[in-house]
């Protein structure tokens, strides 16, 4: 599970794209606190650290504890957007959350054991259909990832989501037959057949 990690931020009096630009020429980018029943709050982030977080990985799926002049708020990142050019934080969006509540996160897939796949072995390739999965949880009991292992899988053989091993209480958005991984046949075959069917015109002609 993801450990829960402290940020600090100001207050912005202002909203409005004037008032965000003013916010970035600052060294900061602009931010948003909602849900829970309260009323939006406009905060402004140190965008070095702000950048730093969004690009360590798991932004989407860790849990934060804002302090605004003291007040510490839990929350959960919804939606960040990048300079198109210079690739910094220019805006983040980030939802309130209580104990008990359930989010929706996309927890991303890592497939492990392709050394001990026979399928592998013998030139297979493992193709990921799911590279993320959306699941309703706790906050406090998001993963961090899925650990999918491809161990003893042959070609043709597929892991599908029911075999996904959930936290409590955590329900799949997909169904539980959807594939998410399987050991394709090797391209190497298909290119030989390819090659050959155009071979044999030539060889027609000889």
């Amino acid at each position: 599970m993801t450990a829960v990690k402290q940020i600090e931020a100001s207050a912005r009096a202002q909203v409005g794209k004037g008032a965000a630009r003013a916010v970035r020429r600052q060294g900061q980018t602009p931010a948003v606190i909602y849900g829970g029943g309260a009323a939006p709050e406009a905060i402004a982030l140190d965008a070095n650290k702000t950048r730093q977080l969004i690009f360590g990985g798991h932004f989407l799926t860790t849990i934060f504890e804002i302090s605004v002049a003291g007040k510490k708020q839990r929350v959960i990142p919804r939606d960040y957007q990048l300079d198109p050019v210079k690739d910094f934080p220019i805006h983040v969006d980030f939802l309130r959350v209580a104990k008990g509540q359930t989010v929706t996160v996309q927890v991303p897939v890592h497939v492990v054991g392709q050394e001990a796949s026979p399928g592998v072995k013998s030139g297979g390739l493992v193709q990921i259909i799911e590279h993320s999965l959306e699941i309703s949880v706790e906050p406090d009991n998001i993963p961090e990832a899925f650990e999918v292992s491809v161990a003893g899988l042959n070609i043709g053989d597929q892991i599908e989501a029911k075999a996904i091993k959930l936290p409590a209480g955590a329900k799949l958005t997909v169904g539980s037959d959807a594939t998410i991984v399987t050991i394709a046949p090797p391209t190497v075959e298909v290119e030989t057949v390819e090659e050959a069917a155009a071979e044999a015109p030539a060889e027609a002609k000889a």
